[in-house]
C-alpha cells in the first residue's frame, strides 16, 4: 500500500485501525496487506520517531512488522491470499532472538531449528519480490536490466520503509558512500517458484567462501538469512542468477526518508517501457538518479536480444509470452484482442562453459560472449578472471571460439 501525507491526519485516526504493540495499543496504517504496520502516537514513545504530518495529532511513528504485534482491531480481510510466515518449531527456551543468532553464525547453517524456519518462508505463484537498488541500478532497470541475483518476499521486509532501515538489504556495495536521502526497490510478481534458489549449502557454499576483496555488499553467511545485527529475513536468489523475463506491472519504487512510498514507474510489457506515474511534486526523488529525466518515460529497444525470455503455446503455434499475475500468462501483443492465455508457457535461457565454468550467455557482441556464472566461487572467479558487479553476480566476456556447451533450454512451467 502507498502511503502519502494528507490533510486531515492518519489513515489510522480516520479508519480506526488500532494494533496492540509491547504493551500498548495505538492508531496505525497497514503495509503490504497486513505484512507491516506503521503505528503513531500523540506522545513520546520508546522506540518511536518524530515524524509529524499534517494535519495530524500523532506526530510519533513507528514500522512494525505483523510478527512484531500482539493484535490487530479493525482490519479488513485480504484481498490476496496471505503469504506464508517465517514459522520456528516451538520451544519453551529457545525463541526468536536465539533464531537470530543461530541465523548469523555460517557454521550453524545446517542445525535443524534453523533449517526448519527457512523451509517455512516460501515462494508461490504471484508473490511479491522486492529487489532493493542504488541510484545507479535503478537507473539500469529503467534502460532495460531485467530482476535477477538476490532478493526478498515483500512480505518480509515491508516494514524496512527508510533509507536507513534499508541498507541491509543492498547488494550494490555502496552503502557508506550513497549518502542519498531516499531508497529505491524493484518490486514484481513472482512467474513461478521454480525461479528462485535459496543460498544455503551444495554449489552455493562457494558464496561463502568469497573474499571480501572479490565481492561487493554484505557477505553471504550461507544460512539463507541476511546478515543483520536485528533483522531475521530470509533471503533468496535468481535460480543460477539468471535474469528473469520481466512480469507485466512490475513497478520501481522510491522511499525517501520520511517512510513514504512513491510509486515512480510500472512496466507496460506490450512496449517493454516503463511509464511514469510520479507527479511533479515527487520527481526530485530521481535527482540522485544518473542520466535520467524525471520528466519522461522509458521505451528500451525493443530489437535488442534479451537474455532470457518466456515463450507459450497458443494452439500449434509458439509465441513470445507475459506473466501478468495474478491472472496468469498470456501472449504478448500490443493488440487487446491478441493477448490469449497461453496453454503452456517456459522460460528460456541460454547456457554454456568456459573454461569449465558453468555460465549463462547473456549477450553475444563481434565474437565475444558476456557470461555471468551460475555458481561463484573463489575458483571460478580466479578462472575466468569474472567481476563482480552487485553481490553474488560475476560477469566476464569470454572469446565465442573458448566456449563449449553452449545450448539453449526451455523450463517448464506447471499450469
Amino acid at each position: 500500500m502507498s502511503v502519502t501525507p494528507q490533510a486531515g491526519g492518519t489513515a489510522g485516526e480516520r479508519t480506526g485501525l488500532r494494533v496492540a504493540f509491547d504493551g500498548g495499543v495505538y492508531p496505525a496504517e497497514e503495509i503490504a496487506r497486513g505484512a507491516a504496520y506503521e503505528l503513531f502516537s500523540a506522545d513520546e514513545v520508546a522506540g518511536f520517531e518524530w515524524a509529524p504530518r499534517p494535519g495530524s495529532a500523532l506526530p510519533w511513528r513507528r514500522f512494525v512488522h505483523v510478527t512484531e504485534v500482539t493484535a490487530v482491531h479493525g482490519a479488513t480481510e485480504p484481498a490476496d491470499e496471505p503469504e506464508t510466515p517465517l514459522m520456528m518449531p516451538a520451544h519453551r527456551e529457545r525463541g526468536w532472538a536465539y533464531l537470530h543468532q543461530l541465523s548469523q553464525q555460517p557454521a550453524a547453517a545446517g542445525d535443524p531449528t534453523l533449517t526448519a524456519a527457512r523451509a517455512s518462508a516460501v515462494i508461490r505463484r504471484g508473490t511479491r519480490m522486492v529487489k532493493m537498488l542504488s541510484a545507479r541500478q535503478l537507473a539500469g532497470y529503467v534502460r532495460g536490466w531485467l530482476p535477477h541475483g538476490f532478493c526478498y518476499r515483500e512480505h518480509d521486509v515491508a516494514h524496512l520503509r527508510t533509507p536507513a532501515t534499508t541498507t541491509v538489504l543492498r547488494t550494490d556495495g555502496e552503502v557508506g558512500r550513497d549518502s542519498s536521502d531516499v531508497a529505491y526497490a524493484l518490486r514484481w510478481r513472482a512467474s513461478d517458484p521454480g525461479d528462485y534458489d535459496v543460498p544455503v549449502g551444495g554449489a552455493h557454499r562457494g558464496l561463502t567462501a568469497l573474499a571480501s576483496r572479490d565481492r561487493l555488499g554484505a557477505p553471504v553467511l550461507g544460512t539463507g538469512f541476511v546478515p543483520s545485527n536485528g533483522q531475521l529475513i530470509p533471503e533468496f536468489i535468481t535460480r543460477d542468477f539468471a535474469d528473469l523475463p520481466m512480469p507485466a506491472n512490475a513497478t520501481l519504487i522510491a522511499y525517501p526518508a520520511e517512510g513514504e512510498e512513491v510509486v515512480l514507474y510500472t512496466y507496460q510489457a506490450e512496449q517493454r517501457g516503463w511509464l511514469r506515474m510520479v507527479g511533479p511534486q515527487w520527481r526530485h526523488l530521481l535527482a540522485a538518479v544518473p542520466n535520467i529525466s524525471p520528466d519522461q518515460e522509458y521505451v528500451p529497444n525493443s530489437d535488442a536480444p534479451r537474455s532470457t525470455q518466456l515463450v507459450g503455446m497458443y494452439g500449434d503455434n509458439e509465441y513470445e509470452a507475459v506473466a501478468d499475475l495474478p491472472g496468469g500468462f498470456r501472449v504478448l501483443a500490443k493488440t487487446r484482442a491478441a493477448r490469449y492465455p497461453v496453454d503452456a508457457v517456459a522460460r528460456r535461457l541460454r547456457f554454456a562453459q568456459w573454461r569449465g565454468v558453468p555460465c549463462l550467455v547473456l549477450r553475444e557482441e563481434a565474437g565475444w560472449l558476456r557470461m555471468r556464472l551460475r555458481y561463484p566461487n573463489p575458483d571460478a572467479v580466479v578462472t575466468t578472471g569474472a567481476q563482480c558487479h552487485e553481490r553474488g553476480v560475476y560477469e566476464a566476456w569470454a572469446p565465442s571460439a573458448e566456449v563449449t556447451d553452449d545450448q539453449v533450454m526451455d523450463t517448464r512451467y506447471a499450469m
